[in-house]
């Protein structure tokens, strides 16, 4: 019998996202967190922060929507870079941590309120995507 010749359909590619020049210059120049936000409202690096800074005040449902709106912006620049629901996307890649520090932001609040099924999901996704990111997003 001859080998199977199509793609295995469980092996993913890597996505790999493109750098965010203008956001990280602007992060290097101590700009406000918030300001890049809205200069870069697709960035999910941006979100990410801002829902990082949301909760480093105790600000859990904040930090919430932030997070929430950085995953979907992540979600969606995954998608644009061939992503199809599923596969690695590696931490050591920088400019895919955006997106990685919107799920851990996300997992952490939705946690926090106690969200039912959310956390559990996130983690998983997270974990699909690198299972270093959230050890690597632990430790700060």
């Amino acid at each position: 019998m001859p080998d199977n010749l199509l793609p295995n359909p469980s092996t993913n590619p890597d996505t790999l996202l493109p750098a965010e020049p203008e956001v990280e210059g602007l992060l290097r120049s101590n700009a406000p967190v918030a300001s890049i936000v809205v200069s870069h409202p697709s960035s999910s690096l941006a979100w990410a922060l801002l829902a990082d800074e949301a909760w480093d005040r105790g600000a859990t449902l904040e930090s919430y929507a932030y997070a929430r709106v950085g995953y979907h912006r992540g979600l969606d620049a995954l998608r644009k870079a061939g992503w199809r629901g599923a596969g690695p996307v590696p931490w050591s890649h920088e400019p895919n941590r955006g997106v990685l520090r919107s799920l851990f932001a996300l997992r952490r609040a939705a946690e926090a309120i106690e969200e039912p099924g959310e956390p559990e999901r996130l983690t998983q996704f997270l974990d699909g995507a690198d299972p270093t990111a959230a050890e690597a997003l632990a430790r700060g």
